[in-house]
């Protein structure tokens, strides 16, 4: 006889529109969370790319919006052999790339050793108070920072100049210097930046097991040797992500920070394409050919991203992707 029971049939999976509308209802909001971020690359980061056309064409920043930028003359690539061919190319460069460098031997590591002291504070509430200190600055502009900088540096009674001049010295012009503004730059942008940056760090050390340093003590290892033997080797994955973040900055330049510092005088040693984008595009009106240099530039950021996130890879080392 025929068993007229019901056939086990195989239960279908959903298919992947309804897997995603599944993850979506579930995790609603989540998503409804990451809608102000997707909103502000889309209206300041996507859609801009479309006046990237200007740095093809003549545009003269005439009235009518993006009709006017659809009926400029096509000139080419013109633009960018005129920046080729210009005296400030070579400038521009030197002073991108030696500022950049500058930073990833001073300014990356800063943060990381200011993580690796922090948290061998033992009192908690002396630790909270460097935290704290450390952090205040950050949150001031660099308009704020570029006026104390001023105050405190100025030839007339400035506090450093104050003291050069009691010790018998002649007052110095920091600012207006060109062999004083790098470091300047370099030293206020730790100063600024140093305990935010350690955020990152302090949380991956908290991440680390503790046994590690209960084995290590029992071993004999004193302090140093555990920070270099488990501490580092545990932050290794996330100091290779941003050193490949920092690499990929090294043609976007701390604008606000030099903007607010420099001068005509110093120029040649500060210079950088965003401040030369700048003075071209929105001082001289030259879009067209400021577009072009722009667009040099986040050219050579894209190859140093893919050239890091690859070297980073080959080292054995998590990458971006």
């Amino acid at each position: 006889m025929k068993n007229n029971t019901a056939i086990d049939r195989p239960v279908l999976a959903p298919s992947r529109g309804k897997r995603i509308l599944r993850q979506l209802v579930e995790y609603r909001y989540l998503h409804l969370m990451v809608i102000p971020g997707i909103i502000f690359f889309l209206v300041f980061k996507y859609v801009p790319m479309y006046g990237i056309i200007i740095a093809f064409k003549n545009y003269k920043g005439a009235a009518g919006g993006f009709s006017a930028i659809m009926s400029a003359p096509w000139i080419g690539f013109k633009n960018f052999e005129t920046f080729f061919k210009s005296l400030y190319c070579e400038r521009v460069f030197k002073n991108t790339i030696y500022l950049s460098l500058l930073r990833l031997i001073f300014s990356f590591p800063a943060p990381i050793l200011l993580a690796l002291l922090i948290n061998e504070i033992r009192k908690n509430w002396f630790k909270r108070t460097v935290q704290t200190i450390t952090y205040m600055p950050y949150f001031l502009s660099w308009v704020v920072v570029a006026g104390l900088l001023n105050t405190m540096l100025s030839p007339d009674n400035g506090a450093i100049n104050t003291m050069i001049k009691l010790s018998g010295g002649q007052p110095i012009y920091f600012l207006t210097s060109k062999q004083w503004f790098r470091p300047i730059l370099i030293v206020s942008e730790i100063w600024k930046n140093i305990g935010y940056g350690s955020i990152v760090y302090l949380a991956a050390i908290t991440s680390i097991d503790q046994e590690q340093y209960e084995a290590a003590r029992v071993d004999g290892a004193n302090k140093l040797q555990q920070i270099l033997h488990i501490t580092l080797p545990a932050l290794s994955e996330i100091i290779a992500i941003m050193l490949i973040l920092q690499v990929g900055k090294m043609f976007d330049d701390n604008f606000d920070q030099i903007f607010n510092l420099y001068s005509a005088s110093v120029y040649e040693v500060a210079d950088v394409f965003e401040t030369y984008v700048y003075r071209n595009g929105i001082q001289q009106s030259k879009f067209s050919y400021s577009a072009a240099v722009g667009l040099v530039k986040s050219v050579l950021a894209l190859a140093m991203i893919m050239f890091s996130n690859k070297a980073s890879r080959k080292l054995g080392a998590q990458g971006l992707f």
